[in-house]
């Protein structure tokens, strides 16, 4: 294949993951988004095969294994469920930062191949980009299985911290750099090696201090991170095709990152230096007074929906668990046959990744313009006659206002307390993800509904 023709067929690809990006904007071109993706990395797959021309022993190898991966995935990705989606998506990541430590090692070991020049006399251009892509890939592999960990509750979901752990991250930094200077002014071979594995602690250090409520930001932090590997080896390799997919999701996952941080009151800076969720997150539980609270059952919230003339719907991570999105739009439709105006408020990070909410609502044909994000929908709390929280915890918890010693401190919640009345439904008082207790639970508007969120909803269904 002539090298023109192949530009060509790369540009392609690269115009059809734009529109892949372009399609995944909005949960109505989702599909159509996914399947431009599809065929992007199809012809991108292809030609680069294609382009090799050289079908020997090594190749068939290649192709086998391309060909046992890509079933395993097929089969995973069609058998996991919804809840357990951000950790496979964690789980992805960490191969997708494994795979570019491998390339840049397999570059490194055997630059003729890759026209980079010999062993001891690489191009430094080269050995500057397999260096950067080797680390951040590495940095990327650690990260993302301890944000696995996390997310799957193998880990706590508290923050792990110790003194001195952001003087040490830096000074690993500064190592790091150090280290990619040395390699490129000596090409000793023991220096690439210890850059691989500093970079391995530095991926546990970053991600280890955060804790569970910031894990949707990490999810979109990491996405950025393995974009920019894999952009790097691109580079080393000479592959457009890497490069334009790479710096796509790098950049992407960055604003999506940006986007998420401001949604959290959060420093970006800060997270990309894994620095914040660093608090003491015992401090509000910590001699915390049990206090009655209020519960009610499905006969209850079914007269205080049927009676209302607004009600905002609040999903979160325990929708999710109980897959309870079908039986919440039956229960919606029914209040909207008498009459009863509903919404959804969904926040930045409900759920366990970005968009978490949303997919799952798409999933049971919620119309899209029935659900609002927090900015757009916060002020109608204080009009709402009942608000409905079906397993969302730490972003309704007013602490996020009152409590500067929080975790969540700072971070823009959903003012579901101002409603009239609000029905959490929960299976019980336990702490959500960011490991705090719930004021809301305990305010005199609020009549909690202990019960599995399908079951409840079913029966209230049953009751309206």
């Amino acid at each position: 294949m002539s090298a023109n023709l192949l530009a060509v067929f790369y540009l392609v690809s690269g115009i059809l993951f734009i529109l892949a990006l372009r399609g995944l904007s909005s949960p109505e071109t989702s599909r159509q988004g996914n399947l431009f993706g599809i065929i992007g990395m199809v012809i991108a797959i292809g030609v680069t095969f294609l382009s090799v021309g050289n079908f020997s022993t090594g190749f068939l190898y290649v192709l086998g294994f391309l060909l046992v991966g890509g079933s395993v995935g097929a089969f995973i990705a069609y058998k996991i469920p919804m809840t357990a989606m951000p950790e496979l998506v964690a789980g992805f990541h960490s191969l997708v930062g494994l795979a570019a430590v491998f390339v840049a090692i397999s570059a490194f070991l055997n630059p003729e191949v890759f026209n980079l020049g010999s062993p001891g006399n690489i191009k430094i251009a080269s050995l500057i980009e397999m260096s950067l892509g080797a680390a951040i890939g590495a940095i990327t592999f650690t990260g993302s299985i301890i944000a696995f960990l996390k997310l799957r509750g193998i880990m706590s979901g508290s923050p792990i911290t110790f003194l001195g752990q952001h003087f040490l991250n830096l000074a690993l930094g500064i190592i790091l750099l150090g280290l990619i200077f040395y390699l490129c002014k000596t090409q000793i071979s023991t220096w690439f090696w210890v850059i691989i594995i500093i970079s391995f602690l530095v991926g546990v250090l970053l991600i280890i201090p955060i804790g569970g409520a910031d894990m949707p930001v990490v999810i979109s932090m990491l996405n950025s991170y393995s974009g920019w590997a894999a952009a790097g080896i691109g580079f080393t390799l000479e592959n457009t095709a890497l490069i334009i997919t790479g710096a796509l999701v790098g950049s992407s996952g960055a604003i999506l990152s940006y986007i998420m941080c401001k949604g959290m009151n959060r420093s970006f800076f800060n997270v990309i230096l894994g620095g914040f969720g660093g608090t003491d997150q015992s401090s509000s539980a910590k001699g915390k007074e049990q206090k009655p609270v209020k519960s009610g059952n499905a006969d209850d919230a079914a007269f205080l929906m049927k009676n209302a003339s607004s009600v905002i719907i609040v999903p979160g991570y325990g929708m999710a668990v109980a897959q309870a999105q079908h039986a919440l739009r039956e229960m919606v439709d029914a209040l909207k046959k008498n009459g009863v105006k509903v919404s959804y408020a969904i926040h930045p990070v409900a759920g366990r990744m970005p968009g978490h909410m949303n997919v799952l609502l798409a999933e049971a044909n919620v119309p899209y313009d029935e659900v609002f994000e927090l900015e757009e929908i916060n002020n109608d709390f204080a009009n709402c006659d009942v608000a409905y929280v079906i397993g969302a915890n730490d972003v309704t918890n007013p602490v996020a206002k009152t409590d500067p010693q929080s975790p969540i401190y700072g971070m823009p919640i959903l003012d579901v307390e101002k409603s009239k009345s609000v029905l959490f439904v929960k299976r019980s008082l336990s702490p959500g993800y960011a490991g705090i207790d719930n004021d809301l639970f305990y305010r005199d508007n609020t009549l909690m509904l202990f019960a599995d969120a399908k079951k409840m909803t079913e029966n209230i269904i049953k009751n309206l």
